[in-house]
């Protein structure tokens, strides 16, 4: 890759085309990143989720107990905090915009 590795890049390059499709053909396949600044980078609300998994993470002392935690906690997500994160989209991108790509209150 060529240039600078942003967040939006590593999605749309990377994350959506390649990586997606490869880890739906894996079945219990974990994926995992470090905190790599395109990694970390807040261009979907699933970032927000996660972050709220992970407030919310008991202690585990098994890679089995990490498992059915994070699913648990997973399938416990309320739907309303997915919806309203979906509908900020637009003002999320309009923010975005307006600060020319920098830092937003998001």
């Amino acid at each position: 890759m060529r240039g600078t590795l942003t967040g939006q890049h590593y999605v749309d390059d990377i994350l959506r085309p390649h990586v997606g499709p490869f880890l739906n053909g894996l079945p219990g396949a974990i994926f995992q990143q470090d905190n790599a600044r395109p990694h970390t980078t807040r261009v979907a609300p699933v970032e927000h989720v996660l972050d709220q998994l992970k407030r919310q993470m008991p202690s585990c002392h098994t890679l089995h107990d990490l498992e059915l935690a994070v699913q648990d906690l997973w399938t416990h997500v309320p739907q309303d905090n997915i919806r309203c994160l979906i509908n900020s989209i637009p003002d999320r991108v309009a923010a975005c915009i307006a600060a020319g790509g920098g830092p937003t209150r998001y």
